[in-house]
């Protein structure tokens, strides 16, 4: 049967203006004005929050040097680690690192698969974050084994005692699986950047001859030749783009089976023993799942505050937040889903230690970080579900904290009360974390900052050549766009 015809003189109404998306980048600004904008935070004068802000970080990263000496030095009875808690914040801190460094490539790979083009203003600062929170990840395994001269023992090299790792252990995968992922982030990050590398080499190669004063030349000089060095040449030819694109979709494949495999892989740590707590088969997808929102939330706690310090809530405008804040609602309910279900299937299975291990965390004597944790990661995120909660950008960061601070316990509570009270009553004690545990920890947050700031301040923080291609500008078939000028 043939398809009824519009005839050309009747005219398509347009969708009603409550139907239609908001634009990613708004006020129909020219294409220059986003590179002005972007490149602007580096040529222009470093801040003063800048500079009070790296001090800070700089000042309370000096607890990470000072903590692992003293810890390398004396030894891991430093920390507060007894028996029947052998695992402390080292492996609780790193699962909470890892788990921050999830929403990088998810945004970045998975979204870039989706052809989800919001992903375009906030890609470059969550790469950048996944990066350095990996980083700060992988100090804690390497330093809660104790001697951490053996630490080449973990690499599979002949050695003259006939020690080979154990391949059947978790912990051996989580070296190959975080090594991996770290390497694969910075390559899909670095490909990322070259085309605006080059965009900041040719905008310090225009006004070099604009500068008189020595120092600024001098400045504008060695700007140029590292910015120049790092983007490989890039040209901006037809062929320049097609490698590129060609070579990022295939780092971005290649990310995305490591953002679901890393984090299952971690949770293999504890699925696999048989620990009443730990030993079930819900743990890679709710690790997944978990590492998600938390990242997430984290993306955005560094995002609200650094959109408004430089002015760039055009560029990443309250569609960008609302649609993070929906993907935190949604990734927390099954957060909140997954909490039932350990419940459940505890109750369920008809093992009495594994029950009581669910009903100490609830009602024994950690049950604050238990409530902490249902608190901040299930009824937090809620607010969500009103859309002034979720286009209300302080707001949103409150709640964003919550989440972060929430995410720390639930790594708390499923490493600790997990521990704390074993199968024999008389073995039961209290953890609590010492000094050495604190200043090891709250340093990594300023070694974390300290690269966060020094990014960016030197590199361009949103993805210049990305928001172009999704503005209306870039769309042949808009009336603003190529088919009209």
């Amino acid at each position: 049967m043939a398809h009824d015809v519009v005839p050309s003189s009747v005219k398509i109404a347009p969708p009603p203006v409550e139907l239609e998306r908001p634009p990613l980048v708004e006020n129909n600004h020219s294409i220059g004005w986003i590179s002005d904008t972007v490149a602007g935070v580096i040529e222009d004068k470093t801040p003063g929050w800048w500079k009070l802000a790296i001090s800070l970080s700089l000042f309370v990263s000096l607890g990470l040097p000072i903590g692992l000496i003293y810890l390398i030095s004396t030894g891991v009875g430093v920390w507060g680690l007894n028996h029947p808690v052998a695992w402390g914040w080292a492996i609780v801190n790193f699962v909470w690192w890892i788990g921050i460094g999830h929403a990088g490539t998810l945004i970045s790979a998975i979204l870039f698969l989706l052809r989800q083009k919001w992903r375009t203003s906030i890609n470059r600062a969550s790469e950048a974050m996944t990066i350095f929170a990996v980083m700060c990840a992988g100090i804690f395994p390497g330093v809660h084994v104790g001697r951490i001269w053996f630490d080449w023992w973990l690499f599979p090299i002949p050695n003259a005692n006939s020690i080979w790792p154990q391949f059947r252990s978790p912990l051996l995968w989580d070296v190959f699986a975080v090594s991996t992922y770290f390497t694969v982030s910075v390559l899909f990050w670095y490909m990322g950047l070259i085309p605006d590398l080059a965009t900041m080499r040719d905008r310090f190669r225009k006004v070099a001859g604009k500068v008189t004063e020595p120092a600024a030349r001098l400045r504008n000089k060695v700007a140029q030749f590292l910015y120049g060095a790092f983007s490989l040449g890039w040209t901006g030819s037809n062929r320049h783009w097609s490698n590129y694109e060609k070579a990022y979709l295939l780092l971005a494949g290649l990310s995305t089976p490591l953002v679901l495999s890393v984090h299952s892989i971690v949770s293999f740590d504890f699925a696999v023993s048989q620990l009443p707590g730990w030993h079930t088969t819900i743990f890679p997808p709710y690790f997944v799942a978990g590492a998600v929102f938390g990242g997430f939330a984290m993306v955005m706690t560094l995002m609200i505050p650094l959109v408004s310090l430089y002015r760039l809530n055009e560029i990443v405008t309250i569609r960008h937040l609302e649609v993070m804040s929906k993907v935190i609602l949604v990734t927390g309910s099954i957060v909140g889903y997954a909490y039932a279900m350990e419940f459940f299937i505890a109750y369920y299975g008809g093992n009495p230690y594994e029950l009581y291990a669910f009903k100490n965390r609830a009602f024994g004597d950690m049950n604050w970080s238990y409530w902490w944790m249902i608190s901040c990661n299930v009824l937090a995120p809620q607010f969500f579900w009103f859309k002034w909660c979720r286009t209300t950008p302080w707001f949103i960061w409150v709640i964003c904290g919550f989440v972060n601070i929430g995410m720390w316990m639930e790594r708390f509570v499923i490493v600790v009360t997990s521990l704390h009270n074993d199968f024999m009553p008389g073995n039961w004690g209290y953890y609590s974390p010492t000094w050495v545990d604190m200043i090891t920890y709250f340093g990594t947050f300023g070694f974390f900052m300290t690269l966060f700031l020094l990014f960016c301040r030197f590199l361009p923080l949103i993805a210049i050549s990305e928001v172009k291609g999704v503005t209306v500008q870039a769309d042949p078939h808009h009336p603003l766009g190529g088919a009209k000028h």
